[in-house]
């Protein structure tokens, strides 16, 4: 069976441009499924906001890694993890890599700031990069983790989050291409994407560049394809579309005198029967019964 790892990288390869979107727990990757994403993201701030819990790195890889696995379970396409720093140094992350590569993830995302991060467009946030040696010895000890060669490592680097200016950046991305990462994400904070626009026509390796315009939405696919940026990942859109929705409805809902006096769409019954499986479930039951029947455990 051909890995997710695989189906990934050949949609790399392959496409113009990658569409990736974000999520915070299994039902909400199914649904990026269903849009017709060619990946999901499994977002560290999705899924640590939908435990209540700042995006600071005070979950545990167990617990990311649970939340990972589960998308993975419920999807048929590739599912890609932002591990933030990588939980640690290099030993860390060979353990990560062994365990995510062996969940069935398709890819990981581990950034050069250093622990505990903070998420990057939080304002008056402090963003300190690790060395560069140090971050490089991460991406080293991840390709020499990883037992499936198309397995993706995305090396993802904050230098304009963080402040350091083109040339850092460029500087930081040849040094992580050298070491053997399969992609970078460049990351930037802008209202605008000329920044990473820069970055892409100062950048002369032939690795994938991978952007997250959360800052940037306006920019378009045209764009991102005419200056060479092979995936864009819609990293938190599900998760900040469900918080206003979930908001609207129980705050018109603890006023309401009935259930029906909220103004929120709401999604039938069937809809969520329908990603749930449930007629598959009872049909299966059914064929059970039909079984039993025919063995005369049921008259």
């Amino acid at each position: 069976m051909t890995s997710q790892s695989k189906i990934l990288k050949e949609k790399i390869e392959r496409n113009s441009i990658v569409k990736v979107a974000g999520a915070f727990d299994a039902l909400s990757a199914k649904l990026v499924e269903i849009a017709g994403f060619d990946a999901v993201w499994a977002s560290s701030f999705g899924i640590s906001a939908t435990h209540a819990l700042p995006d600071a790195g005070i979950m545990t890889m167990t617990e990311f890694l649970d939340v990972s696995s589960s998308m993975v379970e419920s999807c048929k396409i590739p599912i890609v993890a932002d591990c933030d720093t990588g939980f640690g140094g290099p030993s860390n992350v060979s353990h990560m890599i062994k365990k995510y590569e062996s969940a069935g993830i398709a890819a990981v995302s581990i950034e050069d700031k250093t622990f505990p991060k903070q998420n990057s467009l939080l304002e008056d946030s402090t963003q300190e990069l690790l060395s560069e040696k140090d971050f490089v010895a991460k991406i080293i000890a991840a390709k020499n983790a990883r037992s499936d060669a198309n397995f993706l490592i995305f090396a993802r680097t904050e230098a304009l989050i963080a402040g350091k200016g083109m040339d850092e950046a460029i500087k930081r991305a040849n040094a992580y291409d050298e070491a053997g990462a399969d992609a970078i994400i460049i990351h930037s904070k802008q209202k605008d994407p000329s920044e990473i626009f820069e970055f892409v026509d100062k950048w002369k390796h032939t690795k994938p560049i991978i952007v997250i315009p959360t800052s940037y939405p306006s920019v378009t696919t045209d764009e991102l394809i005419n200056h060479r940026i092979k995936m864009v990942i819609y990293a938190n859109q599900s998760l900040r579309a469900s918080f206003v929705s979930i908001s609207k409805t129980l705050n018109e809902l603890v006023r309401a005198k009935s259930g029906d006096q909220i103004t929120t769409e709401l999604s039938t019954m069937e809809d969520i029967f329908k990603v749930q499986q449930m007629y598959k479930l009872k049909s299966e039951e059914k064929s059970i019964e039909d079984h039993l029947k025919k063995l005369g455990y049921i008259n």
